[in-house]
């Protein structure tokens, strides 16, 4: 099985800074993995431990200080690094980072069984890009994933979140599934993975790679306008999510430190 986990760096939510078109400021911020991507990778590493011939590649749309999530996916046990970068996307909306996501993956790494990401992310919270890539390369997707269970030859079975409770949904592969909050403690790296992370070459890709033309990538093929940002005021401590966030905020950062 081929399995292709989309992760994102994001900016540490206390240290947002806004470009004059109201896109955030990335360069000279200090950048997190997406803590829902974290999930993503767990239910990923869960199905390698379950069946045999499993490779997990991950990709990532940023800057080059991006490999290093990459790197972190590699330490704790992911096999490929991919990073999508080039000056042309920058202030990619959710529409044009989903179509530029799924061009490459059409032209570069088509013979995918399965797709995960996280459910949201915290610079954006909008969980429009998985569905967004699933509805460019025309696979099935599933949203509020917790677990992925009982692995067939060409199915899975997953556990996603309701509002009344949870629903088990079987589906076939192709398919992209948006992994929410699980009820565990993710994979930390090990001794050996950190090795492998820093010996991996992270594979580059760029425009031209996805077949997309300038006016199609970047804020240029942004059809989002966004008239006012801002930061909404949020108490970390009487927030259960964001005390979970606070703990894997500061495991990655030892690692990268590291």
């Amino acid at each position: 099985m081929k399995i292709i986990v989309c992760i994102k760096q994001v900016p540490d939510t206390s240290d947002i800074k806004w470009t004059e078109n109201n896109t955030m400021q990335r360069e000279g911020v200090e950048s997190i993995i997406n803590p829902y991507d974290l999930y993503a990778l767990e239910e990923a590493l869960k199905i390698k431990k379950a069946l045999n011939d499993v490779e997990i590649s991950v990709l990532t749309m940023g800057p080059l200080q991006a490999a290093s999530i990459l790197r972190y996916a590699i330490s704790i046990g992911c096999d490929r690094g991919i990073l999508l970068t080039d000056k042309k996307f920058a202030g990619a909306d959710t529409y044009a980072t989903a179509k530029t996501i799924s061009s490459l993956i059409k032209n570069k790494l088509s013979d995918f069984d399965l797709i995960l990401c996280g459910q949201f992310a915290i610079d954006g919270d909008t969980a429009q890009t998985g569905p967004s890539i699933a509805s460019q390369l025309d696979i099935s997707q599933i949203t509020f994933v917790k677990n992925i269970e009982r692995y067939e030859d060409n199915s899975a079975y997953a556990i996603r979140e309701i509002e009344d409770g949870n629903e088990t949904v079987r589906f076939e592969y192709p398919a992209l599934l948006c992994i929410t909050q699980g009820d565990y403690e993710t994979s930390r790296p090990t001794i050996n993975g950190i090795k492998k992370a820093q010996k991996s070459v992270i594979e580059q890709y760029n425009l031209e790679d996805t077949g997309l033309t300038p006016d199609e990538a970047g804020i240029k093929g942004s059809p989002t306008y966004v008239s006012k940002a801002f930061r909404p005021e949020h108490n970390r401590g009487e927030c259960t999510y964001c005390q979970t966030y606070a703990s894997l905020d500061e495991k990655i950062k030892e690692y990268i430190n590291e």
